[in-house]
């Protein structure tokens, strides 16, 4: 993962959220992003934080499993799927990464998405760690608020 890949990203109309020098020890992106998450249920909790959404994307399929993946990507499995959707008016797109973005990495196809989510008009973004995710849903509620 490099800063180039956020300046591209930036450049392509999705936002990134946090600090680009931060080189702090941090916790892992699940942490991140399950704090952003309960942060979100509790504040509001008949709200965005009943609608906030993870779709599991991740992970390998081993042995003999082309059939599964086949029928996955039929039903909607879309390859670098952000970490979390919130759909509510304009969209919150959101693919979550270490506050120390040079201990995480881009799963394939996440750029792509991020980009296209930002082309067809959602509020696409990068967040950084827990405070950067906060900040992002923060922006975004004031947009739609506008």
């Amino acid at each position: 993962m490099k800063r180039k890949d956020f300046e591209m990203l930036e450049a392509n109309g999705v936002r990134v959220f946090g600090d680009l020098d931060s080189r702090a020890n941090c916790p892992s992106e699940a942490i991140e992003q399950a704090s952003l998450v309960n942060w979100l249920r509790r504040e509001y909790p008949s709200g965005i934080g009943a609608l906030v959404v993870h779709i599991e994307n991740e992970g390998k399929l081993s042995g003999g499993q082309f059939h599964q993946m086949r029928k996955r990507r039929a039903m909607g499995m879309t390859k670098g799927a952000a970490d979390i959707i919130i759909p509510a008016g304009v969209s919150f797109v959101c693919e979550m990464k270490r506050t120390n973005y040079t201990k995480s990495k881009w799963q394939d196809g996440q750029i792509e998405y991020l980009i296209n989510a930002a082309a067809a008009g959602s509020f696409a973004c990068v967040a950084l760690g827990f405070s950067a995710g906060k900040e992002a849903i923060l922006q975004w509620q004031k947009k739609r608020e506008s």
